[in-house]
């Protein structure tokens, strides 16, 4: 970009994740941070391309968190970018931060998921803000995600605090219009300043800290009175909106002549500039998705609102709701192509291979303890697999835990089961408790080679960084064995004759054992993918019997003939993994050449 450009400002469209990138490029961050999770992903991966910027996927959210900290009280700006239940693993050292404060700009993305798109929760993270006493910025549109970075950066520096900005999935995946500028220059101080009262944490110093920020907040708050992206905006005084980020564009386009407050800084609340807007309007109502956060505080100032009476708790907000609830009117439906179209559950790629492997634990009946990941799809029907999933990592304390209130007795022992970033995320720990603690648990790591669920990221097992270095890839089975677990297989997880004999020898010890189900995802990018023969299925030795179909792969169909129903192959999505074929029964499905022979 030369001078003459450097001076205009072009636009483009970007989505909100996009545009916060932007903003931390134009910000003149330095280091950048975070775990891939849907809707926040999208955050690095656009950041990465910027060559000045130190860009990382980290183990996990809280070591993510450290990373970027450790650059901010440095004295460089650095932004760490998680989904919302990334923000409980990053928890610890969140709020020691907030009592430390930082010297560079720290700012904190947590993109929250209404509605639960790909989330096992709906938590709304503006509670983390009043609960760490952390400010919390909340873009509506993508040209202000760009410009609250750059704001967040600005407030993290001059009140010393770590800063929330927080996003939901509409506006990370939603484009809009944004006007660029020229990257900013960051000045920053290269020599490590020692300060142990600041950034010791010891309870003397903690307990100095403590009432700065008491005293902090009390800072923010009149700061939020006299922001003006808390903006008043004077309409038909019948009706008042209080609002923030893409709620407001929902209740905007309801109810256009109506007067707004949009809150843009969401904590600490401006008590002043609500108890304004309160009294030049006759009716207030706060439109927010998820927890009552604003009405709770509003009302606590002794101002009536109407919220959560008629708005509802769970789920995403959209114009429909606004209309509905304020003015009574049900939803109009109209002509769309959704009401036109059949449903298209989640599904396994064709020749996943968590299919194999969940298909095998079905057979042997046993109590699968899940994990995060795309194979979390094996507990859908007909699979139906997967008996429990809460969390990152969870699934081999929860498998340890039936273990221990029934015992090793075969019949009702439960089988963990784990992704391979998942494991290095927050699982490792869990096998060297299940060690120490003399559990006898079979986990099962499925690596196949990438964060596939998320859009097939690196991880410390891929042997590549964000930026496809090659780095040191982590050895599962050395791994294991150093944590102190004897009984360590690889398996391929396509050879389901061994896989079976596999599962059911490990899980019959009386001890810890891991199996590793190593084959990679299918859509990796990296793997040369050699031609393999696709299979078919012979119209007359079909009997129609159904067993194919529990794979639930996408290639298999299901067509009537004049013999009743067969299974039929789309060669269009048959990768030739051979499952289909080791499970039929009748010999139907043999590969093409075999049946061209």
């Amino acid at each position: 970009m030369n001078k003459k450009q450097n001076n205009n400002q072009r636009k483009a469209l970007l989505s909100g994740n996009e545009a916060i990138a932007r903003g931390a490029y134009e910000a003149g961050v330095k280091v950048a941070t975070g775990y891939p999770g849907t809707p926040s992903t999208e955050i690095l991966e656009t950041l990465v391309r910027h060559e000045d910027v130190y860009v990382e996927w980290s183990t996990n959210e809280k070591v993510a968190f450290e990373v970027a900290y450790g650059a901010a009280v440095s004295g460089g700006r650095a932004l760490v970018a998680m989904k919302h239940v990334g923000v409980n693993v990053a928890a610890d050292p969140l709020f020691a931060a907030s009592y430390t404060g930082i010297r560079g700009g720290l700012v904190i993305v947590t993109a929250d998921d209404p509605e639960m798109y790909s989330s096992q929760n709906e938590q709304d993270n503006r509670n983390y803000a009043k609960f760490a006493k952390i400010p919390m910025f909340e873009p509506s549109d993508s040209q202000e995600a760009k410009d609250f970075v750059k704001l967040a950066f600005e407030i993290s520096e001059a009140f010393d605090t770590p800063v929330f900005l927080r996003t939901t999935t509409r506006l990370s995946h939603s484009k809009s219009v944004v006007e660029l500028s020229h990257p900013e220059e960051h000045a920053f101080g290269k020599t490590l300043a020692k300060e142990p009262r600041k950034f010791v944490l010891l309870p003397r110093y903690s307990r100095i800290r403590h009432p700065l920020v008491e005293e902090r907040i009390e800072r923010l708050s009149d700061f939020a009175d006299v922001f003006d992206k808390n903006e008043m905006d004077i309409n038909d005084t019948s009706f008042g909106i209080i609002t923030s980020g893409v709620c407001y564009h929902y209740a905007k386009e309801s109810f256009p002549d109506y007067s707004f407050l949009k809150l843009s800084m969401v904590y600490p609340l401006p008590e002043k500039k609500i108890r304004e807007f309160a009294e030049r309007v006759k009716k207030v109502y706060v439109f927010e998705e998820l927890d009552p956060f604003f009405e709770e505080q509003i009302k606590a100032l002794g101002i009536d609102v109407t919220g959560k009476d008629i708005f509802p708790r769970c789920g995403e907000f959209s114009p429909a709701i606004a209309e509905e609830k304020i003015k009574g009117v049900a939803e109009i439906k109209g002509n769309s192509f959704s009401d036109q179209l059949p449903p298209r559950p989640p599904n396994m790629c064709p020749g996943c291979p968590y299919r194999p492997v969940f298909y095998t634990l079905k057979k042997l009946g046993l109590f699968v303890a899940g994990d995060i990941g795309c194979y979390t799809l094996g507990a859908l029907a007909p699979l139906e697999a997967i008996d429990s999933t809460t969390c990152m990592g969870a699934s081999i304390g929860y498998a340890m835990g039936i273990e221990k209130l029934f015992g090793t007795d075969a019949a009702g022992k439960a089988v963990a089961i784990i992704g391979d970033s998942t494991f290095l995320h927050s699982g490792i720990p869990a096998v060297l408790n299940m060690v120490y603690n003399k559990g006898a648990c079979t986990v099962i790591v499925l690596d196949n080679r990438t964060i596939a669920m998320t859009g097939r990221q690196d991880h410390p097992g891929t042997g590549f960084t964000l930026r496809g270095d090659k780095t040191k890839g982590v050895d599962y089975g050395l791994l294991c064995r150093s944590l102190g677990v004897d009984h360590v297989v690889t398996v391929n997880p396509f050879d389901m004759v061994h896989l079976e004999t596999v599962v059911k020898k490990e899980t019959s010890r009386l001890e810890p054992s891991v199996i590793i189900s190593q084959a990679p995802c299918v859509l990796h990018r990296r793997v040369v993918k050699t031609p393999v023969p696709q299979r078919v299925v012979s119209g007359e030795k079909c009997t129609g019997c159904g067993e194919c179909l529990k794979l639930i792969c996408p290639a298999i169909e299901w067509q009537r003939n004049e013999n009743g129903k067969k299974a039929f192959i789309n060669k269009a999505l048959c990768s030739g993994c051979s499952v289909c074929e080791q499970v039929c029964k009748e010999g139907a499905i043999t590969t093409a050449n075999e049946q061209n022979g």
